[in-house]
């Protein structure tokens, strides 16, 4: 797992999900952070259980971020976008 790299990929989709980034209008909500925290062995993203690195969603998700997606996991919680 190439952690830099996946800290760097988040990090940009968080300045594409507009964080640091102030207006002149008003939101009609703010975005609610969702939480990831990378562990050597798997990985928790929001409230769900822990996720290892072999299974085949943990990748999934990995794979979209490093893609330059927003991780598919996440369209049922905001299907509206994030």
């Amino acid at each position: 797992i190439h952690f830099d790299l996946i800290l760097a990929k988040v990090k940009e989709l968080n300045l594409l999900a507009g964080e640091g980034i102030a207006g002149m209008q008003p939101r009609l909500r703010q975005p609610q952070a969702l939480p990831l925290t990378l562990y050597q062995n798997g990985m928790v993203m929001r409230d769900q259980p822990f996720w290892p690195y072999q299974d085949p969603a943990t990748q999934q998700c990995l794979q979209d971020i490093l893609d330059g997606y927003f991780p598919s996991e996440l369209q049922l919680c905001y299907p509206d976008g994030i």
